[in-house]
């Protein structure tokens, strides 16, 4: 990769707005590292190889849940909000995680998952007991039809209808995703109160941060009405859920609200960062919403990238352009994998083309205006395993196969060796298999290999910490064709060009674009003037008047 020195300082900006441009990295507890030889990753795993992360150049790093939970959906049932799982760990081993990461320099983000509980949760159990407890409200409740079916036609995202019947209170309780999920009543203030009180929990333990889970799912309609079909857009459905507009379950305009008393609680603790999944037919509008004004989340992400195809010129275009650079305006963040999405090196490529697309596609991510989020192994080129039925863990694969894609499949443990079966992940037999592909992959093996994805990973980090520009400047789509993508970064005074061929074949330089500019890093061979297959580079742009 060729380099030059940054025409700019580093961009430090100030300390309250510390995540404005910042690299977050994922960890996913299971799969990370395993302490205890038990084959499941745990929270002293993730602090032993804490300067690993540290030394790629991010900034921060957002854990996935850990708290006490039966696993139904692998930690997003929650059974105790202010608990570790002993799978885990203990919330001591929580807090040498955060001094650890604190000593490296690293900020600590974990998941919140305000939308339901574990039906395993005390306050689930006393709400079911009957209808007059104290707790009674704090789910959704809603009596049969005069024929016992369910209140309405509201489908869950894991398949059937999203009522299951409680014969203990003669009602049906609302669940949007498994029924081990019943769904929170946040129009209820005690229960965003409680929620409150988790939040302040884990802020007072020393997090910087949280990435909230399935927010526009938090609050449904009270008036339970039916939701509308969808329009056939051509697309395979393999879920009830497809077959409807969800309308009425989801996406409540109080969800503002809340948000509002949420973040005043998050900002009262100094240097913290609040960021919002979001997804869904109307994400754009529910992300703004979301961040809109000083009052709001500081962030969200959705998933333009996650489930697409393919990569396209046009598809980041449209994702850039969906969040100006205008005031009121949140700012954005972005994810091409995680945990429920499959790897981008199985999904965007050819298997011939993985390693020089991969090397585009690195340096395209971190070319966004906003915050780049990296799964973990996603800066080794780790690829989609596919996870035999008889060993899947995932509920919703297990309910829809072969119809839908396993999230197994990307949540295979990272492997810091090459070495099977555990591959420095595990010294047991690892929740999930470790595959020969990616094995192939490990840390150790790219570590050895000067030339790897994983040095040019943290080699346009650092570049990119560097840079105001791209940390938190401007962006331009100045071109998106068939194949070529120009970006324009600029930030007092500096401007930085970012130019891309996201194609197998070499493309002439855009015509109107000058090729005097000094090349800050380039990979496959581009150059100023020069597009060759899979090209890319960061150019700081020459004089332009």
């Amino acid at each position: 990769m060729k380099q030059a020195l940054p025409s700019t300082s580093p961009a430090t900006g100030a300390a309250s707005e510390w995540w404005r441009g910042a690299a977050i990295y994922q960890i996913y507890p299971r799969s990370f590292r395993d302490s205890n030889a038990d084959g499941i990753g745990d929270l002293p795993g993730i602090t032993e190889r804490l300067p690993y992360v540290a030394s790629l150049g991010v900034d921060a790093i957002w854990v996935s849940p850990f708290y006490a939970s039966p696993m139904a959906d692998f930690g997003y049932d929650i059974s105790d909000y202010c608990a570790v799982d002993p799978i885990f760990g203990t919330l001591a081993d929580f807090d040498a995680l955060v001094a650890r990461a604190r000593e490296l320099g690293l900020k600590v983000m974990i998941d919140q998952v305000y939308a339901h509980t574990s039906d395993q949760h005390p306050w689930f159990a006393e709400s079911r007991a009957s209808r007059t407890n104290p707790r009674a409200d704090w789910y959704v409740w809603a009596d049969p039809k005069v024929d016992g079916s369910p209140p309405n036609n509201w489908q869950s995202v894991f398949g059937g209808p999203s009522w299951r019947w409680d014969a203990r209170r003669g009602q049906y309780y609302m669940h949007n995703f498994l029924a081990e999920q019943p769904q929170l009543n946040l129009h209820n203030p005690d229960v965003q109160q409680a929620l409150l009180d988790v939040a302040k929990f884990w802020l007072e333990r020393g997090v910087s941060g949280f990435r909230i889970d399935a927010l526009n799912f938090s609050m449904h309609d009270p008036e339970l009405r039916n939701n509308p079909p969808a329009p056939d857009d051509g697309k395979a459905r393999t879920r009830p859920f497809d077959f409807q507009l969800q309308v009425y379950n989801q996406s409540h305009p109080d969800i503002v609200l809340f948000i509002e008393r949420l973040q005043a609680l998050i900002a009262s603790y100094p240097d913290t960062f609040s960021l919002a999944e979001v997804g869904g037919r109307e994400a754009a509008s529910e992300m703004k919403a979301f961040t809109q004004g000083d009052e709001r989340l500081n962030s969200a992400y959705g998933f333009n990238f996650l489930y697409s195809e393919v990569l396209t010129p046009a598809l980041v275009a449209k994702a850039l352009n969906s969040w100006p650079d205008t005031p009121g305006t949140g700012w954005p963040s972005w994810a091409f994998e995680n945990h429920d999405a499959p790897r981008t090196l199985s999904r965007w490529c050819a298997p011939e083309h993985i390693e020089p697309f991969a090397r585009m596609k690195a340096m395209l991510l971190l070319s966004l205006r906003g915050n780049p989020i990296l799964f973990q192994g996603e800066e080794l080129g780790l690829l989609q395993d596919d996870v035999p039925f008889e060993l899947l863990q995932d509920p919703e694969a297990i309910a829809n196969w072969p119809l839908t894609l396993s999230r197994d499949g990307v949540r295979t443990p990272l492997p810091w060796t090459s070495q099977p079966p555990g591959g420095g992940f595990t010294d047991g037999t690892p929740w999930l298999p470790l595959s020969a592909q990616n094995l192939s992959r490990a840390v150790e093996g790219r570590e050895a290999d000067s030339a790897s994805l994983l040095h040019l990973t943290r080699s346009l980090l650092r570049l990119r910490h560097g840079s105001a520009a791209l940390c938190k400047g401007a962006c331009e789509v100045v071109l998106a064709d068939e194949a070529r993508l120009v970006l324009r970064r600029t930030f007092e005074g500096e401007n930085l060009l970012a130019v891309f061929n996201i194609g197998a074949t070499e493309e002439s330089w855009p015509a109107d674009l000058s090729d005097s500019g000094t090349a800050l890093a380039a990979v496959n061979g581009a150059a100023p003037g020069t597009l060759p297959a899979w090209g890319a580079l960061w150019m700081i742009e020459g004089d332009r008047a």
